[in-house]
């Protein structure tokens, strides 16, 4: 049987009409309709949302179809790809906003206004830890990072870590003639690993909230 046949069978089984089935994997009725009357095969993402759907295995859809194996890993690839560029994009923009933080610290304290004090507190009390509950929330989100997502708390204690050296601290070392040398405080990294930990948690509890509905009516 081919998988346009088993998606319709799975479909009409677990009680979905086409409108309802499409609602729920985010495409259109006619690309349903297309899939099960193979006219065009569905992407892996696609599979994996109506294996879960439908309540039917991976192997029951995609077993003994030879073509649509073949389909399924020049997508697969694909979504590799996309993916790969997805986290580039979202670790450089927290990085982009990182560097630009300490790039626009120092010239507001060597000038040593009043707005200096001001703009470093809105700056890393304010616009690093959005910067890193967004970033973190996205990631959280996709899926497709598994597991090794987490040890981006690691990268985020880190980046925290540092951003507060090589300004305050440094700062502090630089135009207090008492002060000595000052190690990292590694407390900040706690404190940017549970900030993006918050975040992260948070983009995967969005990622799985959504639950497949059950209707009863059938096409």
């Amino acid at each position: 049987m081919e998988i346009g046949s088993k998606i319709r069978k799975s479909r009409t089984e677990a009680g979905f009409t086409q409108e309802k089935a499409a609602e729920e994997l985010g495409v259109t009725r006619q690309t349903v309709s297309n899939w099960e009357n193979n006219r065009s095969y569905p992407d892996i993402i696609s599979v994996i949302r109506m294996s879960d759907l439908y309540s039917v295995t991976l192997d029951y859809l995609l077993k003994e179809d030879k073509t649509m194996l073949e389909h399924l890993e020049e997508s697969t690839n694909v979504v590799k790809s996309v993916s790969r560029r997805s986290r580039i994009i979202i670790v450089s923009a927290y990085l982009v906003v990182w560097a630009v933080l300490i790039v626009l610290f120092w010239p507001g304290n060597l000038a040593s206004g009043s707005d200096a004090m001001g703009f470093s507190l809105l700056a890393f009390y304010v616009v690093l830890p959005v910067a890193t509950l967004v970033t973190s929330f996205l990631i959280g989100k996709d899926r497709l990072w598994g597991p090794s997502k987490w040890l981006m708390l690691i990268f985020y204690g880190v980046m925290y870590m540092l951003a507060e050296y090589v300004t305050f601290s440094l700062a502090n070392m630089l135009f207090n003639e008492y002060s000595s040398f000052n190690w990292p405080r590694f407390g900040m990294s706690i404190a940017g690993a549970v900030m993006g930990a918050v975040g992260m948690g948070i983009g995967v509890l969005v990622s799985r909230i959504k639950k497949p509905a059950r209707v009863s009516v059938q096409e």
